[in-house]
């Protein structure tokens, strides 16, 4: 008894020191400077002109309360919060039954936040989940409670909270959504808007119109059980037909919104920055989008799949002088689906690992001219290992080939040859200099590209080679400031030479010849297809696996890069391979449309020499191709050249491990 008697005051106790601690917090709060709800947390993105083109948080255009439809308001009290006008910020009973239910479920089915929590969450940036960020955000619930009416608190919320597709606030969402005021939204309209923000990328009626009208449907329901509406207004809002609007007033790029995702992404990891913008009234994030580059990403992905409704595409182009992402396109259109698959899908590379191995090859001794036997090969690795790569639709020389040519054609034999002759290590090693942080085997086929990497990292790679071998770290954000242009972050150059200028230009100019009507003999080329689209010198280098098809090119001013495959990993099929080097060509023709443009210095250690560039020898009178190859002076063919002979320099092909698949 004595015990219970313990417990019991323990437990009063307890209570009072709780109330008296919340009253306290509730009597500081309201002694300090109020929060000015219109500007604290918002943000602002600029592209690389420092146009304003993304208002986050605090809303383009304010809506009064007076001025939001009632339907909206009821909706979302009756649906968020029902407790909203009797609560003090925390509904008490409300969280206990929610940890009820969730205990006896097993499982987190019951949320408990308050109107005026969501907003004091939305308010800032929700960048992590840790027990200090929860902290925060009870205790602006506090501060928000403390100094401003339920209307004012209720007016901020539907002003800020995300309605999808990039939109923050109601009147933002009714236009985007219904091209019409808030103040005109029907209850049909209204349902369907207040059900979006649970789950935007799920309820927006433009991603999935079946479960969007499901959750439209219940919240009806739960206004009629609530007697906010009748059962005719129930009845006629459940059977209005809604047309969507689905379209921005300006800059209405379906695709912007993954580029975004991506500074969001960086800004999510500068934690200094971030309790400097949660504790001001807003930041301006300049960042390094050119509009003009992400117009022509996504009109081209847009203008040359019309055909398949399921096949997803990815792009990225990037200044390769500084590292800057100047466009990004995470899939086709936003509004469908909001997964970046150029920043966080992994996807088989094929044959666009393949400069990395030739760069490893001229620092080796390797010429334009060093040829090797392309004929259908199996490498015996060791006991019981034998690895048979092939080449494209199985078309193989059977004679020797220059680098220029296996470049130019894509071949697979000349690219294990290769590997293995210099060592599986030393491509491991050449991918990590450029930027490849993906753990790499050493494996046979890794210049086939089997190996799974980002799209933003491959790409990163080939700017490597585009800036001449100086390595930057690419980035979305130069500099972020307060609202009063105060620097509160600024980028920083990181930039090394990792791979010889010389080399780098010869690997280059060898990237030409993927296009290069000149290269035409037992096979073509193998982005001839779009040799007539382009009006500029570009290296480039296309790449396909069963599941992916690449394509990645540049000129000293961008390196642009696609993708092109299926979300489930689905076999493409043969109309699919069509699609990237349009899509490619289009993109950075459009891009560099009315640019002075220009292509890369010859180094003065480098020498252009006329050649057979099948064979890789001088050229004669009697040759039917010609065309000038690059090399490091003193390294170029004579006439008493002998063709590189792989048997009689010992070609060490041993190595552990085989995983073929890469089929250009």
């Amino acid at each position: 008894m004595k015990f219970f008697k313990k417990c019991i005051k323990l437990f009063i106790s307890i209570i009072f020191l709780g109330v008296f601690l919340i009253s306290g917090l509730y009597l500081y709060a309201k002694m300090l400077p109020k929060l000015d709800l219109n500007k604290t947390g918002s943000y602002y993105l600029y592209d690389n002109n420092e146009e304003l083109y993304f208002q986050g948080n605090g809303t383009s255009e304010w809506a009064s309360l007076d001025s939001i439809s009632k339907y909206v308001i009821d909706a979302t009290i009756i649906i968020e919060d029902k407790g909203f006008y009797s609560h003090s910020g925390f509904d008490i009973l409300r969280i206990g039954k929610a940890m009820l239910t969730n205990i006896t479920s097993g499982s987190f089915k019951q949320g408990a936040s308050t109107i005026t929590q969501q907003y004091a969450k939305n308010l800032y940036l929700e960048f992590d989940k840790t027990w200090e960020r929860k902290l925060h955000e009870l205790w602006y619930t506090i501060q928000i409670e403390s100094h401003y009416e339920k209307d004012d608190i209720l007016e901020g919320y539907l002003n800020l909270i995300n309605y999808g597709h990039g939109n923050y606030g109601i009147e933002n969402a009714s236009k985007f959504y219904f091209n019409k005021k808030a103040s005109e939204l029907t209850l049909a309209e209204s349902a369907m808007l207040v059900g979006i923000p649970k789950s935007p990328s799920n309820y927006s009626p433009l991603v999935n119109l079946e479960v969007a009208k499901e959750r439209q449907k219940y919240i009806l329901n739960t206004m009629l059980k609530n007697e906010l509406i009748k059962e005719d207004e129930y009845n006629e809002a459940i059977n209005e037909e809604l047309v969507f609007y689905g379209k921005k007033d300006k800059l209405n790029l379906n695709t912007i919104m993954y580029y975004q995702d991506a500074v969001i992404k960086e800004l999510s990891e500068m934690n200094n920055v971030i309790e400097t913008y949660m504790q001001s009234g807003g930041i301006k994030v300049y960042t390094t989008l050119d509009i003009n580059a992400q117009t022509s990403l996504e009109e081209s992905i847009k203008n040359n799949i019309q055909d398949n409704d399921t096949i997803q595409a990815s792009g990225i182009m990037i200044n390769p002088n500084t590292g800057g992402v100047i466009a990004l396109v995470g899939g086709r259109d936003y509004n469908k689906s909001q997964y970046n698959r150029a920043i966080s899908s992994k996807r088989q590379v094929g044959s666009i690992m393949k400069p990395f191995l030739y760069y490893n090859a001229l620092e080796n001794g390797f010429t334009a001219s060093t040829s090797f036997l392309s004929q259908e090969t199996s490498f015996t690795l060791g006991i019981d290992n034998v690895y048979s790569p092939r080449n494209y639709n199985n078309l193989y020389a059977n004679k020797p080939i220059s680098m220029a040519s296996a470049i130019s054609f894509s071949d697979n034999i000349y690219a294990v040859k290769t590997h293995l002759f210099l060592g599986s290590e030393n491509l491991v090693d050449t991918a990590k200099r450029v930027g490849i942080e993906t753990k790499l085997e050493p494996i046979a086929s890794l210049p086939l590209g089997t190996v799974e990497l980002s799209h933003l990292e491959i790409t990163n790679a080939y700017a490597t080679l585009a800036s001449e071998g100086i390595k930057h770290e690419p980035y979305f954000i130069e500099k972020i400031t307060d609202m009063e242009g105060n620097i509160l972050y600024e980028h920083k150059d990181t930039s090394e030479v990792v791979l010889n200028k010389s080399l780098t230009y010869i690997l280059n100019d060898l990237l030409k010849g993927t296009y290069d009507y000149n290269m035409i003999d037992y096979t073509y080329p193998t982005n001839i297809s779009i040799s007539s689209l382009l009006t500029h010198d570009y290296a480039i280098k296309s790449g396909s696996t069963d599941t992916d098809n690449w394509i990645i090119g540049f000129n000293p001013d961008v390196v642009t890069s696609i993708w092109i495959g299926y979300d489930d990993n689905k076999e493409l099929g043969s109309n699919d391979f069509k699609y990237s080097k349009k899509i490619w060509a289009n993109a950075i023709e459009s891009y560099l449309k009315d640019k002075e443009v220009s292509w890369y210095t010859i180094p003065d250690n480098v020498v252009g020499v006329i050649v057979d560039p099948i064979t890789g020898n001088l050229a004669t009178n009697e040759s039917t191709i010609k065309k000038i190859l690059y090399y490091i002076k003193g390294s170029e063919p004579n006439y008493t050249q002998q063709v590189f002979d792989e048997y009689e320099n010992n070609l060490n092909l041993e190595l552990n491990k085989e995983n073929d698949g890469a089929i250009e």
